[in-house]
């Protein structure tokens, strides 16, 4: 069986006007996350996570944020498109690890709604996905309020359908 490791991260600004959504979850507040789609960042890092565990690129190679098809689209949409893409390359997600990093707001309610939304798209047991946050103590752009950021880990395998060679 061959098993491997990516790592993955994202950060975007808060401004106001946007939903704030983290693991496809939306969250009560008065600013969202910017960018060309939802801006999920923690979405997003287990996408740049699986796709390098897999050598198949990064999310912005995958869906370019120049591309209109990808504008305001759910990240969970992208995390689906990742699952197939890694299908099709012969593996399977089995445990992804994430943090976010946040001041505001507080994320500790959220968790187990994220960490089941991205197990149930990644077609994954509730247990092999673990999110936590964190907060950055004040220290720069994260502890001003200015942004979120998050970091992932995901491990693959070669998926059960796959021939063996």
């Amino acid at each position: 069986m061959d098993v491997r490791v990516g790592l993955g991260m994202d950060f975007h600004r808060l401004v106001p006007g946007r939903r704030l959504v983290l693991g496809g979850v939306e969250l009560a507040g008065p600013l969202g996350l910017d960018g060309h789609s939802d801006a999920d960042v923690l979405a997003h890092a287990v996408c740049d996570a699986l796709l390098g565990a897999a050598r198949l690129g990064d999310i912005g190679r995958q869906f370019p944020p120049g591309d209109p098809q990808f504008r305001d689209i759910s990240s969970i949409e992208l995390l689906r498109r990742v699952l197939v893409a890694l299908g099709e390359a012969g593996y399977e997600p089995f445990q992804v690890d994430a943090v976010v990093v946040a001041e505001e707001p507080p994320l500790a309610t959220y968790v187990p709604a994220m960490e089941a939304r991205m197990a149930e798209v990644l077609a994954l047991r509730p247990g092999q996905v673990s999110v936590k946050a964190t907060t950055s103590e004040g220290m720069g752009a994260l502890g001003r309020g200015e942004g979120m950021g998050a970091w992932a880990v995901a491990l693959i395998q070669t998926a059960a359908t796959r021939p063996k060679t």
